[in-house]
């Protein structure tokens, strides 16, 4: 019965409320302290988790591909996290599905804030935070290039940072959309270089993440402006309280505030398109001269491999004369 009780503390969210609803009880969860050891022993999961793919799946691949050290360690990353993105989209659609967030956007705002959460969008936010926090240590079991190690750890704090936040700042309902736009588009990236790294000629997929990215970006920015702009400024309850989970919705009501948290957003969204569009007018300027480059090549063979005429005369009625008018042949000389 003791073990028992430490297993559930591991295993299973913590804080579990029973709220009263129209049909009865509803049992839903809010956050805590003991929300760490539950994150703790998903991280262990997530690294075995790790291992199991990097071994049954993509170092045996990398066997019969032949890549070079920079590209087996890019492979290695997207491999990766191409089956953590798939398998958080699906798990993140279908949670918000079944929670009714795509099909009522209002709830996105309504009721701020969301501090009791169903189960499954608790559990979402533990297993997300646990998979982020073990990709520190992968780092140094995968063995990880030093230059690389900036990059990833930049990727890793970003993705922490917002989901943490969306957790801690009862914003979950708005994080799951977000989180599900970001990770369709990442899916489609990490796709795309495992089809290139094993095709080099094939790079069609990185034309359908571009449209991919592109949509998605629309559809955060308008997702901001809609929830910020509009949705948080109307909830009912605008004083600070943080012993409810309001922590600044009350800010949200001044015009000031509203418009400059909008302005940023704008502003930060406009460098990830800058930095894209920057990316692609690369990557095609890259594929034009490797074409043109592949033409010249071409067309200087074919000049190579034509015949070229190397007679000493000229030809008259179908016959080689030489230049004074007689034969090329030589003679031969008689035996005295």
């Amino acid at each position: 019965q003791v073990t028992a009780k430490t297993a559930f503390l591991f295993i299973l969210p913590q804080y579990n409320v029973s709220v009263p609803t129209a049909d009865g009880e509803l049992v839903q969860y809010h956050y805590g302290l003991k929300d760490l050891v539950t994150i703790l022993f998903y991280i262990f999961i997530a690294i075995i988790l790790h291992a199991v793919v990097q071994e049954y799946a993509l170092d045996k691949i990398n066997r019969r591909l032949h890549l070079s050290k920079v590209k087996h360690s890019k492979f290695n990353e997207s491999g990766q996290l191409v089956a953590f993105h798939l398998t958080s989209v699906i798990w993140c659609l279908y949670v918000v599905v079944t929670e009714g967030y795509i099909s009522n956007p209002r709830s996105l705002w309504e009721n701020y804030p969301h501090v009791y959460l169903p189960y499954q969008v608790k559990f979402f936010y533990l297993c997300q935070l646990a998979y982020w926090l073990h990709a520190l240590p992968e780092l140094y079991f995968q063995k990880v290039r030093k230059e690389e190690i900036p990059r990833q750890l930049r990727c890793i704090a970003l993705y922490l940072l917002h989901i943490a936040g969306a957790y801690l700042l009862n914003l979950t309902r708005l994080g799951l959309i977000l989180l599900l736009l970001q990770y369709l588009a990442e899916f489609f990236f990490h796709m795309a270089r495992l089809v290139y790294f094993t095709d080099e000629n094939n790079e069609k997929l990185f034309n359908v993440w571009a449209v991919v990215f592109v949509v998605t970006r629309l559809f955060t920015l308008t997702l901001y402006i809609l929830v910020i702009g509009f949705g948080l400024p109307r909830v009912e309850s605008q004083a600070l309280d943080p012993e409810r989970g309001n922590f600044f919705s009350f800010l949200f009501n001044n015009i000031l505030f509203r418009m400059s948290v909008l302005l940023l957003v704008c502003l930060f969204q406009a460098s990830v398109m800058w930095r894209f569009i920057h990316f692609q007018l690369r990557r095609w300027r890259e594929y034009w001269n490797e074409q043109s480059s592949r033409k010249r090549a071409a067309a200087g063979t074919k000049q190579q491999t034509k015949p070229l005429k190397r007679d000493s005369g000229y030809h008259e009625n179908g016959v080689v004369k030489a230049e004074n008018g007689t034969s090329p042949r030589t003679k031969k000389l008689k035996s005295p």
